[in-house]
């Protein structure tokens, strides 16, 4: 780092600062004397300020205590000694993020806010529970795991394995990609941490003690081991003073340093296959395989930026050679979700894989992809196809974030792994000068094919792993389970059976008390800002056409959308639609094929997509619109060109080339039934409310599960030439109706590119015809409770209740709002997270459809979950009103309603919400309804919506625990 100076509080020495100009920020290295603590300052001029603690974790099997101590860490500290202060600070706060994250090799604790009041608060509870956690025995039971009788209280009934993570990780593993990708990283790192499951794995978590937990704790949770991050318009000085003053100053140097050690390479490449579980009869076509190479460490930059671009020439999209080869083969159905660069451990891993195989295959496979890294090696590549992806690497660096996560968060995050393993986290933001370096190094012709000899062809540490299907898996692993629970019962005597039914009374009380919660700090009302601070437009003209223009800072990023008004659809076409968006961009273009086209894209663009935006009227609930939405992003010197592109691409895109469209019908298909226990909790809301309203339905059939049943059936019958061409002409026909749809413009930049994109959107679009005749979009009324269960292979169930209410216009719409988060905190949380096990609960109102909407996440029960959903009615109808629960309810709606996205992403929010209705004056003037919601309003409107007659039901399980459900529900497999 540079030496310039930086004023730092005394208890810490600075070590210099660098400034990351493509950033727009400066990295601060400072280091606390007395314990070795390192803090990173990432200097920008933001409003939101984002802090995290991190500890270099390093598990030596996988039991899951990394996991399970990022979990009861936050369950009350010494001067919080309350048994959940990090769930009551979600509620005591205007957070814009708050979480706890366990990695591989770290676990960190980060939050950020807007409001400075908020970031003392949520920093002292934070350092309180990192470094004084109390780790309650009954806390690690809760969250960790334990073992209860079934029927609780009754020691004659079965023993069974209960706790939060012990159910999460059983979601988690339920995923074949994650078990291939745990499978894979185990014999990739025979020797080190990497070599175990950090979030542990089923089979293993009830052979943690909490003895270990504790030491694990004394060992990890020390400031020597620690790494502070912060980001924002802060005052370090003050800042360090909080971090010494309130936990760093009672701890010494500790001397045991923890790092992970250099793999112990292989001499020659291992093959393995091992098996997953799939529970289903029919198992063709389900093997992966994946073979995957160990290259060197993450933290040189040079190295990394290396890898990167390696990567992306051989896997970025379809031109690509190793996807490209991936893609045509019939040896499976697509490349693996596992193709890419895994640079997060101490040492890079490069992967690449086949899903849709069969387990004989796996030598020619292997094959494939020798023989295609060997021609490329052989050949060299396009140095076209090279500057395409150093573009690309350029245009990652210098784009402003933070739509699902705070941008200065995702930058820690993205830095945390130098920080973790010793390296220069200012390099690694700061890529220019290795890029730079980057850029003189490939105008060597040899220099790709020399790394792919040297890292992947003559690199001996190489594993090949076949992973088959296995529909017993999940009987055995069952039975094995209680196989192990009877004999543990039969080794308890009296004393030992009473102090499980001791623990699980000590338990429920626990779970039942109520804390003080002045012990915590707490914002309030008063610290509410008064204003919505929205991104203002302009309606501006660019020749005969017009367009909604944003001013942001987007550092040298065009962000540009073409809108379609959607046409009247028949079924058949609606169902088609998210094919067609995924095939715009992904086939070929006037007289490119798609690989020419992929290339081009690549070239011009930081990313090209087509969507489709389908809303209810917010005067009418059965009134929907719906847009088709192409949306491009460029550096400004490539606007011209991406226009261009955009503008060709709905005029003359191809449906033509049938072998890459059933590339592409399969590959969704697969993707989409691998998504399900990842996001089994939203399919199933989605489920529950598919008969309640226009546009639930539509959200349905064209991203629930409906549509990823629809899209395995699709496959399936594209082994038919003749359905594979009839799909063709659908797709045609359905493009040659939406292209003449009425279109609007958005752009978003930066002022002075105003007036070069508005020349652009003429000389691009306005060329193009519009129809005269057009009928708009709009679906039939539906207003219909259901039941149904979902049926899919998983270990832990995902339930939804849904009921019609009204949308955001109405006046019951801020009162429904608050309501939801009032349960959760309330009532469901403590129901259904602590007491039952799942990983998550929560309720909601759904201002877009108009229902209210309950759910649970990788949940041990199923119907205990749904009687909890309408219990927690009967609680609030019950209750008396209670202040400061309703303050809570209110705080943490506003929240989500202040929370801030990208500069970009906040433009393309305010502009589309506007088109359904949703205007900032609108918007405003909710959010002023919700300051105001009284606990009457809650009884009220809860009386009102939530009626058990009008109760939608959906589930996300298995068969074995679908067939406990009576008769009234429909079974549907997935």
């Amino acid at each position: 780092m540079t030496s310039t100076t930086q004023k730092s509080h005394s208890s810490f020495r600075f070590l210099g600062a660098q400034p990351v100009p493509s950033l727009n920020l400066e990295v601060q290295e400072f280091e606390h004397i007395q314990t070795g603590a390192k803090h990173y300052h990432l200097a920008a001029d933001q409003d939101e300020k984002v802090f995290l603690v991190a500890f270099r974790t390093l598990p030596e099997d996988s039991t899951g205590v990394a996991h399970m101590l990022e979990h009861t860490a936050l369950c009350g500290s010494e001067q919080y000694p309350v048994r959940d202060p990090f769930f009551m600070m979600l509620r005591r706060s205007l957070n814009t993020f708050m979480n706890a994250l366990t990695s591989s090799d770290w676990t960190a604790y980060p939050f950020a806010t807007l409001n400075d009041k908020d970031f003392d608060n949520l920093l002292g509870v934070y350092l309180d529970a990192a470094f004084f956690s109390r780790l309650d025995p009954l806390d690690f039971a809760q969250e960790g795991h334990r073992l209860d009788f079934a029927e609780t209280g009754n020691t004659e009934s079965d023993l069974v394995y209960k706790g939060v993570v012990y159910n999460e990780m059983k979601g988690a593993m339920s995923s074949p990609v994650a078990t291939l990708f745990q499978t894979l990283t185990k014999h990739l790192f025979p020797t080190t941490t990497y070599h175990h499951n950090s979030g542990g794995d089923p089979d293993c978590i009830p052979d943690l003690t909490y003895e270990q937990l504790l030491d694990f704790y004394k060992s990890h949770y020390h400031p020597s081991n620690a790494i502070f991050m912060t980001f924002g318009n802060l005052d370090v000085e003050t800042l360090q003073g909080k971090l010494h003053d309130q936990a760093l100053h009672r701890f010494e140097q500790n001397p045991k340093v923890f790092q992970v050690a250099d793999e112990k390479r292989y001499f020659a490449p291992v093959r393995v296959e091992e098996a997953y579980a799939l529970d289903q009869e029919d198992l063709s076509q389900q093997t992966h395989h994946v073979l995957g190479w160990l290259l060197p460490r993450s933290i040189n930059i040079d190295d990394l930026l290396q890898a990167h671009l390696l990567t992306r020439v051989l896997l970025d999209n379809s031109s690509s050679p190793l996807l490209a080869a991936l893609e045509s083969t019939d040896l499976g159905t697509g490349p693996s979700p596992m193709c890419g660069l895994e640079d997060s451990n101490r040492e890079m891993s490069f992967l690449c894989g086949l899903e849709g195989s069969e387990p004989e295959k796996a030598a020619e496979f292997e094959q494939l992809i020798l023989e295609t890294l060997q021609k490329v090696a052989d050949e060299g590549v396009d140095q076209r196809s090279v500057e395409a992806q150093l573009h690309q690497l350029e245009l990652s660096q210098r784009e402003i974030t933070g739509d699902g996560m705070p941008f200065g968060l995702q930058l820690m995050l993205g830095g945390l792994s130098a920080a973790v393993h010793r390296g220069d986290l200012a390099a690694l933001l700061n890529i220019d000068p290795a890029l730079e370096r980057l850029r003189e190094a490939v105008k060597n012709p040899d220099f790709i094919p020399g790394l792919i000899r040297k890292w992947l062809l003559d690199n001996p540490h190489r594993v090949r792993l076949t992973l088959r299907p296995d529909n017993q898996i999940t009987s055995l692993r069952e039975a094995a389970e209680a196989e192990r629970l009877a004999a543990i019962k039969a080794q308890l005597n009296d004393e030992e059976k009473a102090a499980i039914v001791q623990q699980a009374k000590a338990l429920d009380i626990r779970q039942q008390q109520v804390d003080d919660d002045a012990l915590l700090p707490k914002v309030t009302l008063e610290d509410v800002p008064l204003e919505l601070h929205l991104p203002e437009s302009q309606d501006l003209a660019a020749g005969s056409l017009s367009t909604a223009w944003y001013t942001a800072g987007t550092n040298g990023l065009v962000y540009v959308q073409a809108l379609l008004e959607l046409p009247q659809l028949n079924e058949e076409e609606q169902e088609l639609l998210p094919l067609y968006s995924h095939c715009l961009t992904e086939l070929g273009c006037a007289d490119r094929d798609y690989k020419q086209n992929q290339a081009l894209q690549s070239e011009i663009t930081g990313g090209f997509s087509a969507s489709v935006n389908v809303k209810a009227s917010l005067e009418d609930l059965q009134q929907v619109k719906g847009y088709l939405v192409l949306s491009g992003k460029a550096l400004a010197v490539k606007q011209d060109a991406l226009q261009e592109l955009m503008a060709e691409t709905l005029d003359q895109a191809r449906f033509d080339e049938l072998p890459r469209l059933k590339e592409i019908v399969a590959q969704r298909a697969s993707r989409k039934a691998q998504s399900i226990t990842g996001k089994g909790h939203a399919l199933a809301m989605l489920a529950a409310v598919s008969e309640l309203s226009p546009a639930g339905h539509f959200a349905q059939l064209t991203k629930g599960l409906s549509s990823i049943k629809a899209a395995k059936a699709l496959d399936k019958q594209l082994q038919d030439e003749t359905a594979l061409k009839q799909l063709s002409a659908a797709l045609q026909a359905l493009h040659e109706k939406l292209k003449l749809a009425p279109r609007h413009f958005m752009l978003v930049a930066e002022e002075d590119q105003q007036q070069p994109l508005l020349g652009s959107l003429e000389k691009s679009w306005s060329q193009l015809p519009v129809t005269t005749d057009f009928e708009p979009f709009s679906l039939p009324a539906r207003r219909e409770a259901i039941k149904q269960a979902w049926l899919t292979s998983t270990q832990v169930n995902f339930c939804a209740l849904a009921f019609p209410s009204v949308n955001s216009s109405h006046a019951d719409a801020a009162a429904l709002t608050i309501l939801g988060e009032y349960l959760r905190n309330g009532y469901l949380h403590r129901a259904i997270r602590e007491q039952g096990g799942a990983y998550g609960a929560g309720a909601a109102q759904d201002n877009g459809d108009g229902v209210f909407r309950f759910f649970s996440y990788r949940d041990p029960r199923l119907e205990a979950t749904l009687d909890d959903f309408k219990a927690s009615v009967d609680w609030l109808l019950a209750e008396k009103p209670d202040p400061q629960k309703l303050e809570e309810a209110i705080l943490g709606v506003v929240s989500s309603i202040d929370k801030p996205g990208s500069p970009a992403g906040d433009a393309r929010q305010t502009y589309h919400s506007s088109l359904f209705g949703r205007t900032p004056e609108q918007r405003k003037a909710y959010r002023q309804q919700v300051l105001k919601v009284s606990f009457d309003d809650l009884q009220r409107v809860a009386k009102t919506y939530l009626l058990p007659e009008k109760a939608s039901y959906a589930v996300v399980t298995n068969s074995k625990t679908a067939e406990n459900l009576d008769a009234s529900w429909e079974k549907i497999e997935v």
